[in-house]
């Protein structure tokens, strides 16, 4: 649990709690939540199975993409730091064969991108 409760500490990471409350209904009966996190008006959970990409859409947010991967569909990951001038990390991942990320996330400095790497790891390197 030393993983999880490292990142505890960034400005992005939701309690479990509001995780819970707001999105237990996608759950599966066997399936936890261990991480989660916002990104502006999206939010990136961890659970015990996958990882779900909620991606609010629209002005008003009211319409939304849930997006579940598997972890073993993950063929690979990167991430790339904040410099001096840019301020964002970028997390990209590919699915399965694709030769161009399938998903690409940019982080400000408040979330430790190598502590996100690490959660994707120990779920992906199984």
């Amino acid at each position: 649990m030393g993983l999880f409760s490292a990142l505890m500490g960034n400005a992005g990471v939701v309690s479990l709690e509001k995780l819970s409350e707001e999105y237990a209904k996608l759950l599966t009966e066997d399936e936890e939540i261990e991480l989660g996190f916002k990104l502006l008006r999206d939010t990136f959970i961890f659970t015990s199975k996958r990882l779900i990409l909620i991606d609010k859409q629209g002005i008003t947010g009211s319409k939304t993409e849930y997006l579940s991967i598997n972890y073993k569909q993950i063929s690979r990951f990167s991430i790339e730091t904040a410099g001096t001038f840019d301020l964002e990390a970028e997390l990209k991942i590919w699915i399965s064969s694709e030769t161009v990320p399938s998903i690409s996330k940019k982080f400000n400095k408040s979330v430790n991108v190598y502590e996100v790497q690490k959660v994707l790891a120990h779920h992906v390197l199984r």
